[in-house]
């Protein structure tokens, strides 16, 4: 819900910031804020932990940036449906590399989710053609894909406030560090950029917490279904900010909230038989 919300205040924020400078500037504001809140255990923070926050740090910068860096020469509606590949992307990665096969109600789920994300598209999002920003958007989903992956492999084996850390210094570093190379300056100041940044980072410590924290328990395939209702709340916000929700995004919000459910249930003949086992 939060991270749906966020959008709103990244479309105002880039108006007066490059894309780069203002995903470092959130990131070291998320990162700055996390750790004052894992003061107490950074101390004892392990390589592991150092490693593992690096690599889903540097997901999340390859994430970000490519999406923003892709959006300079395709529709937002086209960039949201590339985006959204994502979803049938990490079960794939997870069977691969995990070797955890996703349950049938997972890909059922899986399937109800990307339908609605497709709606919400539109026919022009959804358009044949492969350019150079339809290539760096499939590789940021492929990046989303495996920053998710990544959470569910450590997830339960290190601690996720100093590994949060980690990552999120990390995606600011890289941001900042190749704004030179890209020829991005830095902008002129802006209160508004100055309390975006620092709202969104205490949105992106929250949520990057959470993903970290929740994975624990919810596998990178349920956790993706959840993660695709991102635009419904984007949606939501938009539409109470003054946007024009059409019929076809409000049948693919539905079909992405119908998403969610399934992937949480259990066929009846199924349950019948893990209690007969349990028995």
């Amino acid at each position: 819900m939060i991270w749906g919300a966020t959008f709103l205040i990244v479309q105002n924020a880039l108006a007066v910031s490059g894309p780069l400078f203002f995903v470092g500037l959130r990131f070291g504001s998320a990162a700055l804020i996390m750790a004052v809140i894992a003061a107490p255990v950074l101390r004892g923070m392990t390589f592991a932990e150092f490693k593992a926050g690096v690599l889903i740090g540097i997901a999340i910068f390859l994430g970000y940036t490519l999406q923003t860096y892709g959006l300079q020469t395709i529709p937002s509606s086209k960039s949201a449906f590339i985006t959204a590949l994502y979803v049938p992307i990490v079960p794939l990665l997870q069977w691969l590399v995990l070797r955890r096969p996703p349950r049938f109600m997972s890909w059922l789920g899986i399937a109800l989710a990307f339908a609605g994300l497709i709606l919400l598209a539109g026919p022009e999002g959804t358009s044949i053609g492969l350019g150079i920003g339809e290539l760096l958007t499939l590789l940021s989903a492929i990046a989303i894909a495996a920053e998710i992956i990544l959470i569910g492999g450590y997830a339960g084996r290190v601690d996720v406030r100093r590994v949060t850390v980690v990552q999120l210094a990390t995606t600011s570093l890289l941001a900042l560090g190749w704004m030179a190379p890209l020829g991005e300056s830095v902008p002129t100041f802006s209160w508004l950029l100055v309390f975006s940044a620092v709202g969104l980072g205490i949105a992106s410590a929250g949520i990057q917490l959470a993903m970290n924290w929740a994975q624990k328990t919810v596998s990178p395939t349920r956790a993706t279904v959840i993660y695709a209702g991102e635009p419904v709340w984007a949606g939501i916000v938009g539409w109470y900010a003054g946007e024009r929700m059409v019929a076809a995004a409000l049948i693919g919000a539905g079909l992405i909230v119908a998403g969610v459910i399934v992937s949480e249930m259990t066929p009846p003949r199924w349950a019948k038989g893990r209690r007969s086992v349990n028995a």
